[in-house]
């Protein structure tokens, strides 16, 4: 008799590691496109959620909503909602691709963002499947 273990592969990392950031009712719903290229994501509905992943599991590439704060905050120090999160992936040293999707108000906004962090890309809304495909492509992957 044959003693059998399973293993959940569903857990087992590897390839490439894709974070989607998704804070707005934009955001589409990429996983199909991901899952063609192979690509492992993490799905976050918070910055606080994504920040504390970074512990265990550190992103090659990161898809995530661009909002900017009017009257807050991010017209000081942040620019963003992202920007606590890509400081906080700087302190891993890892440099990891950066999408960004944005409304088409907040576009000029984007370019402040850029200033500070190395954005890959940014694509306004709606964002469709075949636009990530040939975004990713464009990348690389």
């Amino acid at each position: 008799m044959y003693n059998c273990h399973f293993i959940n592969v569903g857990h087992i990392m590897s390839g490439l590691t894709l974070y989607s950031i998704i804070e707005t009712p934009l955001h589409p719903d990429l996983s199909a496109v991901y899952k063609e290229f192979a690509m492992t994501e993490l799905k976050f509905n918070s910055m606080r959620k994504a920040i504390a992943s970074l512990k265990n599991q550190l992103p090659d590439i990161i898809v995530a909503d661009f909002i900017y704060g009017y009257g807050s905050n991010y017209a000081g120090a942040n620019v963003s909602n992202l920007d606590v999160f890509l400081r906080s992936l700087e302190a891993y040293g890892k440099m990891a691709k950066i999408i960004v999707l944005v409304d088409k108000e907040e576009q000029e906004f984007v370019v402040k963002l850029h200033e500070l962090f190395p954005l890959s890309m940014a694509l306004l809304y709606p964002v469709r499947p075949e636009h990530m495909q040939t975004v990713l492509k464009e990348l690389g992957y």
